[in-house]
């Protein structure tokens, strides 16, 4: 554990530490959590290139592995808890997982990836019921170790941390292993990528933890998580935990609930996506004047452009709090602008943070003057800009010139260096604040017989901003679209899977013979930005 978190411990050892929807654990168990996952974690993990997956669940037990594994050099991938077990087996074997941590809705899933990744422990939680420790609800359950009720023999979380060994007096000085998140590009494939809360790794485990806690990213006061413990943002909340403030977590995002945990808890920060917000916004106006919202401090924005009409609804109901980030799970944080900026600079995404400069390019890499629109790119110091696990090739295309790196985003600069992002170079969609890369959705539709050639492409969402459509020119007669989705739901994660197919007779493609992605998105747009926001 970490300094604060002990002083919590001893000063208020019956204070609420985390909460979840199955209960809370105060400071004095929190405390005790973390010495023994910490152990287990260590015995699971002697090596210091293994890692342990730990599915993205909204759950206590998802944090407090983070946070322990942070404290002794364990590295950890936070996993996305919708994969389907190929997709969870590839991430496995590339970054050495040698355990893996999840809920018990995730659990079979989670055992066919260990098994065929060769992952030799898997721990279940959700399994125990609030009032007895140590239990199980686990159908068929024993809980005990290698019971025939779980699959691949997983233990309990209860158990693996009751028969976790003492914790080395010198494991802080371990080497830091910050915690891997995967990313998909244009080859289909998911790489992974470190989190950046640092500008350098230092050299040990504990002066990592230090650096990362000095400088928290929210203000003091319990932290709301309403995203999935799966992605780079909602994850910053592990460091709010080891500086020793109070953490919520939502399980699923319910937008009364979100406001009556803010007045339940006078919950002072939480992270959220412009979905978010518009789900909030479209509460009735009773019950959202019938909770007590004031103790908010900050409600960070990230994940994806938000509309002006949302943020200016957002900042007139909780007030001048918003802060928008802009970054990649790969980067960490480039730009940022709060509520008052914004106001005077509307659609900016900030300025860029330090150690970064904007630079806005020509396709030549010719760099362009203020308010003319470019490929948006970001000089960095040598090892700070982004780098892909075991991937070097994708590390290089990141690159646009020498020390020069780009997320995928056509933008400009104004005069005060504030970033304006107009549209989207990289074939990405991002809907609902995740993600989505049409390359993986057409790696699988291309091999369905009914399927000539097929282009995925993003298109508005009244909810989610954007969301991902199938053209397909069919190699016969045209497939029912449900059979296509079906056949993608055998394949992918359900996020991953388009919500919708037409049919075409051809796709358009440019003069060098590639998909047009961009003159095949402009039908669906009202303008001639044809990414949300």
């Amino acid at each position: 554990m970490t300094a604060a978190i002990r002083a919590r411990a001893e000063a208020a050892p019956q204070d609420v530490a985390l909460a979840d929807d199955s209960g809370t654990r105060t400071w004095a168990e929190v405390a005790a959590d973390l010495d023994r996952a910490a152990g287990a974690l260590l015995a699971a993990a002697p090596e210091s290139a293994q890692r342990v997956s730990v599915i993205g669940e909204n759950a206590i037990p998802t944090l407090e592995a983070h946070a322990a594994a942070l404290t002794v050099g364990v590295g950890t991938i936070a996993t996305s808890r919708q994969l389907r077990a190929s997709e969870l087996a590839d991430q496995y074997a590339d970054a050495d997982v040698v355990a893996a941590i999840a809920g018990a809705g995730s659990l079979p899933t989670v055992a066919e990836a260990a098994k065929a990744a060769g992952v030799p422990t898997l721990v279940v939680h959700g399994t125990e019921p609030s009032s007895s420790p140590g239990g199980t609800g686990f159908p068929g359950g024993t809980g005990s170790p290698g019971g025939t009720g779980f699959p691949g023999g997983a233990v309990t979380w209860a158990e693996w941390l009751n028969s976790a060994p003492p914790v080395p007096p010198d494991a802080g000085q371990r080497p830091p292993r910050a915690p891997l998140v995967y990313t998909s590009g244009t080859t289909g494939r998911a790489r992974g990528a470190e989190v950046r809360w640092t500008v350098t790794l230092p050299a040990t485990a504990a002066e990592y933890v230090a650096a990362i806690t000095a400088e928290s990213a929210f203000p003091p006061g319990p932290h709301l998580v309403v995203g999935p413990l799966q992605h780079n943002a909602p994850l910053t909340s592990v460091r709010h935990l080891l500086a020793g403030q109070p953490v919520i977590i939502l399980g699923k995002f319910d937008a009364e609930a979100v406001l009556r945990l803010i007045e339940k808890y006078r919950v002072t920060s939480s992270v959220m996506v412009p979905t978010h917000m518009r789900r909030l916004l479209a509460l009735s106006p009773e019950i959202r004047e019938s909770y007590d919202v004031s103790s908010m401090r900050m409600v960070s924005q990230t994940g994806s452009a938000c509309p002006a009409d949302t943020k200016l609804a957002m900042i007139t109901w909780f007030g001048p709090i918003l802060v928008e980030s802009y970054g990649g799970s790969e980067t960490g944080t480039l730009c940022r602008i709060d509520s008052h900026e914004w106001l005077a600079h509307r659609g900016s995404v900030g300025r860029p943070r330090p150690p970064y400069e904007a630079v806005v390019l020509t396709e030549a890499g010719e760099p362009l003057p203020p308010r003319e629109v470019g490929v948006l790119g970001f000089r960095a110091p040598e090892g700070r800009g982004p780098r892909y696990h075991a991937d070097p090739a994708k590390t290089k295309s990141a690159y646009i010139a020498p020390g020069v790196f780009t997320l995928g985003d056509v933008g400009y600069l104004d005069e005060e260096g504030y970033v304006f992002i107009t549209d989207r170079m990289a074939d990405m969609v991002v809907s609902g604040g995740v993600n989505l890369y049409p390359a993986e959705s057409e790696k699988v539709l291309v091999t369905h017989p009914a399927v000539g050639e097929v282009a995925v492409i993003g298109v508005p969402h009244p909810d989610l901003g954007e969301s991902l459509l199938a053209l397909i020119v069919p190699s016969g007669d045209a497939p029912d679209p449900a059979e296509l989705e079906t056949y993608c739901r055998e394949r992918l994660a359900p996020y991953k899977v388009p919500r919708a197919y037409e049919f075409r007779d051809e796709l358009l493609y440019n003069a060098m013979g590639k998909p047009d992605k961009k003159a095949m998105r402009a039908p669906y747009w009202s303008s001639e930005r044809t990414i949300a926001g």
